[in-house]
Formats: structure tokens, sequence, C-alpha cells
């Protein structure tokens, strides 16, 4: 079994060779807007996980994520290829694509954000001229102790 360090550099090594085979080497249009992210390798260096992203080809089209992974399962056998030629080990491992949704989650996460960020401005501006609805101090407080004068009637007289 290898050691966890060996493990993280072949998944550094096979990302950019997986990275820059999908950019340079690979003409399928379907894989022009995928980005890989990540890649995870087992610490017996057999398998490879690869985490990508499909960006979309203009700001009002959503990402064809279908033709993404249609793209990459058809390409994972010239990419296998390259990941043994460009490593050198004696077992390349097999290469399982999953879409990377971090970057989904992220923008969720800011998008709620500022979403809080609006309700507590709008919270804000309206305690700025809100009053209070009963007295402007509502603690009680308790009356200093008022001692009781003598009558004359008391001791002593």
């Amino acid at each position: 079994m290898a050691d966890p360090a060996r493990a993280a550099r072949m998944a550094k090594r096979i990302s950019t060779i997986v990275a820059s085979a999908i950019a340079q080497e690979i003409k399928d249009p379907r894989l022009a807007f995928v980005t890989i992210t990540d890649a995870r390798v087992t610490n017996d260096l057999h398998d490879a996980t690869l985490f990508y992203t499909v960006r979309a080809d203009s700001l009002d089209a959503t990402p064809d994520y279908e033709a993404a992974a249609a793209g990459l399962a058809k390409a994972r056998g010239i990419l296998r290829s390259k990941v043994g030629a460009g490593t050198g080990v004696r077992f390349t491992p097999t290469l399982t694509f999953t879409l990377d949704t971090v970057p989904d989650a992220a923008r969720q996460m800011e998008e709620l954000v500022a979403r809080a960020r609006a309700n507590d401005e709008l919270v804000a501006r309206q305690a700025a001229d809100a009053t209070p609805a009963g007295d402007a101090d509502p603690y009680r407080k308790d009356e200093p102790a008022v001692p009781e004068e003598a009558d004359g009637e008391g001791a002593g007289a």
C-alpha cells in the first residue's frame, strides 16, 4: 500500500495531465467548457476520481452537464492512456469523473449571505426610526427607602 503523500502527489499530477489533455489534445466540442477542479487517488493508486465543473458558453445559458459527462465518458480511455504515459507508474489508475458541486454550493451560500445582509440592513433602518412601545426605560428600579420620621411618640418621649 502506498503512503497518502504519494497518492496526493499522484492526484495532482493526474489532474494536470487530464486538464492539459482536455484543453489541448482532445478536440471534442462537448469538453470545451470543462474544467478539472480536483483529483483524488486511493492509497493503493488503483482508482482516481476527477472532479470537474462545466462553464456555460454565455451568460444567459445554463451549462450542459449531460453533454460534458458524455464527452468525458467517451474520452476516458484516451485520457487514461495519457495518464499512464505521463505518470510512468506500473498500474495506470482507472479514471472516474464526478461533477463538482462545490462552486454551485458556494454560489448558493453567497446568495444566502447577501440576502441576510439585506435583511439586516432593513431591520437596522427600521430600528433607527423606531421608538419604544412602552416606557423609555422598561426596567423596574427599586425606589430608595425613605426613613420613617419619628412623630414624637416613639421611644424616649
